[in-house]
């Protein structure tokens, strides 16, 4: 079944000219990045709350991205263009483990955490992890299996971190107050 669906979703990719391979291949190359810049905007432009939300959300990425270390030290997965040679591979990657996508639990832990903190917007973040992990099945990366398994790492880190708030809070509290005593930062 997993095969099946990878092969459903990858064979709408063309030849990596179209508006939508595009799409794809921007966002499987770039949601890190856009991310980050959006956790750095967060906390350059937020308020102190919103500062403390863009540290949690960067934790939340970093372990789910520890999570799959660990995970692939135990579990070794190809990737789908080294088992079936018919993928349509839009995106060279390395052939290491497929098994779960480090893009994805990032992303998801990164954007489930917003989610978490601020309700009203935090889904549009949510939208942009799950295409994330679309956008790697799409260009031939991973397995849909492997997508699921990031988007739930994702959420255990982002629910993790918010239960270890209370403990955390101190850390973010005294970095928010560094950075406002920072020349030119101003005092909230």
């Amino acid at each position: 079944m997993n095969y099946e669906v990878l092969k459903t979703i990858n064979s709408l990719a063309g030849n990596g000219t179209t508006p939508l391979d595009q799409l794809m291949i921007f966002t499987t190359n770039a949601a890190l990045y856009i991310l980050a810049i959006l956790l750095l905007s967060l906390f350059l432009f937020g308020n102190a709350y919103t500062k403390k939300t863009a540290i949690y959300a960067g934790i939340a990425g970093v372990c789910a991205i520890l999570i799959n270390v660990c995970i692939a030290q135990f579990y070794y997965e190809p990737r789908p263009f080294i088992t079936y040679h018919d993928i349509n591979v839009l995106v060279p990657h390395a052939a290491d483990a497929s098994f779960p996508s480090d893009h994805t639990a990032g992303a998801m832990g990164i954007t489930f955490m917003l989610l978490l903190r601020h309700i009203k917007w935090g889904w549009l973040p949510v939208a942009f992890g799950l295409l994330t992990g679309f956008s790697r099945i799409y260009v031939g990366n991973h397995y849909p299996g492997d997508v699921l398994a990031g988007i739930a790492i994702g959420f255990i880190a982002a629910a993790v971190i918010t239960q270890l708030r209370v403990i955390m809070e101190p850390l973010t509290t005294a970095l928010v107050r560094i950075w406002y005593k920072l020349p030119l930062t101003g005092q909230p």
